[in-house]
């Protein structure tokens, strides 16, 4: 089996004072003891840098390079998947929903990714499983 790592929970990992910080360790470590891959795409890997660095500062985000992000699989969006996910962000029509999640949900979608780790809970409206459960 295989699961999507989002931006919220690279982001509570490395935030001690996230308030699912320590189920999100748990969810991740599990994840790894039973060798199941992680996937991600290049834009969560952008939005998570950025939020990081702004929030968490330079060693934060070292974690993240050094630790986090050589253990994912990072999918890369091309022209014609963000040309799709651009349209179907505004298809929806709501303001707080991101280019980001729209181009995860699809990348899921495509790979037949079913579990996100995530604490977004657009994934669950898209019909995909929250790990760590809510």
């Amino acid at each position: 089996m295989s699961i999507f790592v989002d931006t919220s929970s690279l982001v509570a990992f490395l935030d001690a004072d996230q308030p699912r910080h320590a189920e999100v360790i748990d969810t991740w470590d599990r994840a790894v003891a039973d060798e199941k891959a992680l996937f991600t795409s290049n834009y969560v890997l952008v939005e998570s840098f950025a939020l990081v660095q702004r929030r968490l500062g330079l060693e934060a985000l070292r974690a993240l390079a050094d630790v986090l992000v050589p253990m994912l699989r990072p999918l890369w969006i091309d022209e014609e998947l963000h040309a799709a996910t651009v349209a179907s962000l505004f298809a929806a029509g709501r303001r707080k929903l991101s280019l980001v999640d729209c181009t995860s949900f699809e990348l899921m979608r495509r790979r037949g990714l079913t579990d996100a780790l995530a604490l977004d809970d657009d994934f669950a409206r898209q019909g995909f499983r929250l790990l760590p459960a809510p």
